[in-house]
């Protein structure tokens, strides 16, 4: 429950200790770029509460809430055609002092439990780049990616199972789904004047994904030019049973592959990011252990640290325990050694004293800003804008930028 008691919050966080360049930004979920109305809402509600960054989904699930000539408009928008909610909340923002960030969801790319309206969709046009996990392997393999059949069973098998995957996610270990996502980015930073990119699901499902045909295939490709004359022969005897017998003769080269792959697109993107808009922030919210992030997400954002691959990390510390929240924000600090941290701070299960305790510890340690999930849940009922905007005051002192 996110209801603030106004009256009961916790004491002020210290504002007059926080630097002038504090990162104070809200995640905005798709939601709320449905309208003008809502987006300017939003913007005004943003100013008023002492927030200076706005995170705005415009790719949701393969969609998209901006002008885009590379996926479909999203539904949602399908009774407003002149409507572009990024240029809009930009115009808004800009007049207000907020920075923009474009929030793109990388590879999960659908719900399951309902499938995209638009048959310009990619589950559609390509159903191939889908990640399959282990389990379905065997059986996706007898169907033709290109009949209804392989999709429909895909989504079924995921709907079944909707508390351990959010969706249907692409691969990046497709040449031609890394390739869209990454023209995808390059179109938004092109066309837009965003202060920054920002990164969800840029990870898999689990470590039981992908065993795609066209993914396996990818690392038989990857893996071959390094192998003997031996080792070759008894992996191809070994697939004529096993489909998914090069993953499971070298399980460890498979995780590397899947990671370094994974890491190659983060590469990519951050490319084109700064080729179009070299001052553009690149983020990316990640799971907030790191080590759970690498065995189980196969996500190595360690690595995207070290190599300068990304500007600024956003770990989704969204428990409600005290103790943990700062033990993950501490370690994710520490690791990136001085370069900027947004703390993810999960306000939606959060009573507004917790949500300013968390706040006031992300500054304890040291981050660079606050990054709070969301605004749409913040202002849903029984909260309203003023709550929000009490919260701001109570956290960011007199709320300027």
């Amino acid at each position: 429950m996110v209801a603030m008691a106004v009256a009961t919050m916790a004491p002020r966080a210290a504002a007059p200790d926080t630097p002038a360049d504090d990162v104070r930004a809200l995640w905005v979920t798709r939601a709320t770029l449905s309208s003008p109305d809502a987006v300017s809402r939003m913007v005004s509600s943003a100013r008023a509460a002492g927030f200076n960054a706005l995170v705005v989904q415009v790719r949701g699930r393969g969609d998209a809430y901006y002008d885009s000539s590379l996926e479909p408009r999203a539904a949602e928008l399908s009774g407003r055609p002149d409507f572009d909610p990024l240029a809009r909340t930009i115009e808004e923002a800009r007049a207000a002092g907020i920075q923009v960030h474009a929030w793109v969801a990388v590879n999960l790319v659908s719900s399951a439990a309902t499938l995209p309206a638009s048959r310009e969709h990619i589950v559609y046009k390509n159903p191939e780049w889908l990640m399959v996990p282990r389990a379905l392997a065997a059986e996706l393999r007898r169907v033709d990616t290109r009949s209804p059949e392989y999709l429909g069973r895909l989504a079924r098998w995921t709907r079944a199972r909707s508390d351990e995957v959010e969706g249907l996610y692409a691969s990046p270990l497709v040449p031609a789904a890394a390739a869209h996502v990454t023209a995808v980015v390059t179109e938004l930073v092109e066309r837009y004047e965003l202060d920054g990119v920002h990164l969800d699901y840029v990870r898999y499902p689990g470590a039981e994904y992908d065993f795609s045909q066209a993914a396996l295939q990818e690392f038989k490709r990857a893996l071959r030019p390094d192998m003997s004359a031996d080792e070759r022969r008894t992996a191809d005897a070994r697939e004529r049973l096993d489909p998914l017998a090069y993953p499971n003769l070298y399980p460890q080269r498979w995780d590397a592959f899947r990671r370094s792959r994974l890491t190659s697109l983060v590469m990519r993107v951050r490319t084109a990011v700064k080729a179009a808009r070299p001052s553009a922030i690149l983020s990316a919210a990640v799971i907030p252990d790191a080590q759970e992030a690498y065995d189980v997400r196969l996500q190595d954002w360690r690595t995207w640290l070290d190599q300068a691959l990304i500007d600024v990390l956003c770990p989704m510390a969204y428990t409600p325990e005290p103790r943990l929240f700062e033990q993950q924000i501490g370690v994710a600090s520490a690791f990136a050694s001085g370069r900027p941290v947004w703390a993810g701070i999960g306000a939606y299960r959060l009573s507004s004293a917790e949500t300013l305790r968390f706040i006031a510890a992300s500054r304890r340690l040291g981050t660079s800003g606050v990054i709070l999930f969301s605004y749409d849940a913040l202002v849903a009922p029984p909260n309203t804008a003023s709550t929000l905007a009490a919260l701001g005051r109570a956290a960011f002192g007199d709320g300027s930028h």
